[in-house]
This record gives structure tokens, C-alpha cells and sequence, in this order.
């Protein structure tokens, strides 16, 4: 049986903690797309963990882990991860990770071209991680990506990346680029990484045959999808159900569960239409109170109210079954907390979520103010325990998106901060 766990925002609500105490039960651990742009942070027995292309199913001892054929994989990134894993302590972590052999391979290469291109646009930069996972993905889709099974092939894979270089060079001109370089390193990774690559129709086979439970983690979030974000200050993959199914050939029929995680008020990453965004002191407070940094860019990230139109619009395309509440007690110390019901265009209520991003830059909020508790949740792992006010606020919740039940509350960044309202 399959449990899905995506991001219903703009990324970085919290999934770590959903996805470590979900793992514990799994077998499998899939990431389905993305690559090291992605950033989870897990505190398990004290330890912080961050987590970037690799599955954080790690963290639990006998859970396998597969980085599908949906992402695009930085080895460098990949080889520090699993080093830094060895220095806390995780045992085994070598012999339980494994990539798709149709995986694409982000050089760092992609990580030079995303600088240039993100100059190029001037005032309209996307606000990407710098890490070449677009680039990357254009490889992908222009057919001229190399996948990891070509890393087995020491002939293939510096053609390929020959080719590709000259092919940045005639558009670009001169690179701060070294391709003997890389092409002199994939010769280390070649052996260090074959123990790695897997078919993972195979493998995952395996465990559909044996009636396993499998967790797969979304990277970033719906609002960031390539399709279904808000184009074209997103990332470059399928970041929904969509892709998760795709990225990592699952059997939809055997869905059981896909969790949404949301964060109790709305923070991004980078540029883009941000429609709840407070620029102003109530922004401030959600950014220090939430220590609102990026796991993977350590950018501050902007901070504002919780959007239930954004809410419903992601519930909508990802069919959550159940919903994980992050960081509610980011909110003790507010009087009054604001929720979005709705947007305004030119002075008319919209019947839905605009797809420009011109439309959300000049949207008009219309807001709800619930009360708050002015008490302290944090570690709370009963509801009963929780301020009236603090369970109106998840009632509420529940409620604008058509019942969608709040299983789980974070309470607070170690695992034990959780309610679990199963």
C-alpha cells in the first residue's frame, strides 16, 4: 500500500517530520522528482538531519530508499549527503539507497548555465536555488540529457557530456567551466556509484509483490509545479500527485493515502506572486518567531498569512486524503490571526485560482480574522491540550476545505511535538 506525502504550498512546510514518523512503518522510501534544490530537515533523537536529494527514509534503519526516475541527481550532492549521514551515526545507509538507472544527471555544468540564464531575465529572475536543476530538465526535455545508466558506460557519458558543453558554449561564449574536470571525477563515481543504480521497475516490484507498504516524499510543493504552479516562478518538474506517480511508476489503485502538508500561515521562497505576503512587522515576527530560512539556500524566506484559496486550489489537484498542520505554534503570540477567503480583481471576486502570474500580482485580498490564544502549544501532543482558540483554528481549517481532516498537528520541531489526531 502506497502513502503519498506532498507540499501544498510553496515548499519548505515541514515534511521531514511527517515523512520520518511515517517511515518508520515503511518498507520503501521513494523520492518521485526534483533533486538537490529540495530541502527537509529532520531532528530524530537529537540529531538534526538535512535532507536535499536523498529520501529521508533514511532515518529509519530498515527502510530501503529510491531516488526514481522523475529526478535529476547532483552526485557530488549525493556522495557529501551520504558522508554526512555516516558522521551521525545512521548504519547501513549505503546498502539501503539506490537510484533509477533513468534518472538524469545534474552536472555542474547545469549549475553554471542556471547562473547565466537567471542574469539574462534581469527583473524577472525566477529566484531559482542556483543548482542547475532547470537547465537540467531542458536537457531532459530536448531528449539530449544523459540519465545515470550512462554513467556504466565510461565512452557514452563523456560524449554526451562533450556534447553538451559545446552546445552551451555556442550559446553562451566563453564558460567558467572545466569539462576534463568533471569528466575526470565521473571516473571515481563510476565504481563508487554502480552498487547504486538500479532498475527500479524491479525493485519496486518487489515490494508490490510482497504487499509492502511504500512512502513516497514530494519535493517542494504544488504551488512550485511546473504545470500547475504559479508559471513561471516555479521549478521545473511535476511537483503534484501527477509526478509522484510518474516519477516513480506507482500502481494508482494502490494509493492509500496522500497527506498534505501545510503550514499554519504561508512562507516562499524566492520571486514570484505571494498574494498573503506582509511586508510589514506581522511579516517580521512570522519570519524570526518561525526561523523562516531555506534548508537548502539558507535564504529568509517571505512570510504571511495562511491562503485558503490557494489551500483549496492545491486540495483540488492533489486529492489529499488527509492534511498535516505545521508550525501552529508560530501563532501563540498573535492577538488576531488572518486567513484569505478570497481574491479581487478589478473590484470582482474570482471564481478560482488565476493561472497568471500578472493576474496574482494585483489581486485584492479579502481576509477573515479569527482570535487567537495567546497561550503557548508548543510541544503540546493532545488535542485536548491545545487552546480552544488553537482548535477553532484547525476546525476552521478543516471546514473551508470540504472536510479534509487534520491528522496531525506540529507542535514544535522535535518529533514528540506532534498531535496525532488518528
Amino acid at each position: 500500500m502506497v502513502t503519498i506525502v506532498l507540499g501544498s504550498q510553496w515548499g519548505d512546510e515541514g515534511k521531514g517530520k511527517i515523512t520520518d514518523l511515517l517511515s518508520q512503518n515503511a518498507e520503501l522510501c521513494c523520492r518521485s522528482a526534483g533533486g538537490h534544490n529540495a530541502g527537509h530537515t529532520i531532528v530524530h533523537d537529537d540529531i538534526t538531519y538535512d535532507f536535499h536529494i536523498l529520501p529521508s527514509g533514511l532515518v529509519s534503519p530498515t527502510c530501503v530508499n529510491l531516488i526514481g526516475a522523475g529526478t535529476v541527481v547532483h552526485l557530488p550532492s549525493f556522495f557529501k549527503e551520504l558522508a554526512s549521514l555516516d558522521g551521525k551515526g545512521l548504519n547501513n545507509t549505503r546498502e539501503r539507497v539506490f537510484i533509477s538507472d533513468r534518472a538524469q544527471i545534474c552536472f555542474d555544468l547545469h549549475a553554471v548555465v542556471d547562473g547565466l540564464e537567471e542574469a539574462g531575465l534581469g527583473k524577472r529572475k525566477v529566484g531559482t536555488t542556483g543548482k542547475g536543476i532547470g537547465p537540467c530538465y531542458s536537457d531532459k526535455a530536448a531528449r539530449r540529457g544523459v540519465r545515470i545508466g550512462d554513467i556504466l558506460d565510461e565512452g557514452v557519458l563523456e560524449s554526451k557530456l562533450r556534447s553538451l558543453e559545446a552546445g552551451y558554449r555556442r550559446r553562451f561564449g566563453d564558460l567558467d567551466y572545466n569539462v576534463e574536470d568533471e569528466i575526470a571525477r565521473f571516473k571515481e563515481y563510476r565504481n563508487l556509484l554502480k552498487p547504486h543504480i538500479v532498475d527500479q521497475l524491479s525493485l519496486i516490484k518487489k515490494f508490490e509483490d510482497k504487499s509492502a507498504s511504500i512512502l513516497v516524499e514530494g519535493a517542494n510543493a504544488l504551488m512550485l509545479d511546473i504545470d500547475y504552479g504559479t508559471y513561471p516562478y516555479v521549478t521545473s518538474s511535476c511537483t503534484g500527485l501527477g509526478g509522484a506517480i510518474q516519477g516513480v511508476c506507482l500502481n494508482p489503485t494502490a494509493i492509500k493515502s496522500i497527506v498534505g502538508v501545510v503550514k499554519a500561515y504561508c512562507t516562499r521562497v524566492g520571486s514570484g506572486p505571494f498574494p498573503t505576503e506582509q511586508l510589514n512587522e506581522i511579516g517580521e515576527r512570522l519570519q524570526v518567531a518561525g526561523r523562516e530560512f531555506g534548508v537548502t539556500t539558507g535564504r529568509k524566506r517571505r512570510c504571511g498569512w495562511l491562503d485558503m484559496v490557494l489551500l483549496k486550489y492545491s486540495t483540488r489537484i492533489n486529492h489529499y486524503t488527509a492534511l498535516n498542520l505545521t508550525k501552529l505554534d508560530i501563532l501563540d503570540d498573535f492577538d488576531e490571526i488572518k486567513v484569505a477567503v478570497a481574491y479581487k480583481l478589478d473590484g470582482k471576486e474570482l471564481e478560482s485560482f488565476p493561472a497568471s502570474a500578472e493576474a496574482l500580482e494585483n489581486v485584492e485580498m479579502v481576509y477573515e480574522t479569527l482570535p487567537g490564544w495567546k497561550s503557548t502549544t508548543m510541544g503540546i501532543s493532545k488535542w485536548e491540550d491545545l487552546p480552544t482558540n488553537a482548535q477553532k483554528y484547525v476546525e476552521y481549517i478543516e471546514r473551508s476545505i470540504g472536510g479534509v481532516p487534520i491528522k496531525w498537528i506540529g507542535t514544535g520541531p522535535a518529533r514528540s511535538h506532534m498531535i496525532d489526531r488518528n
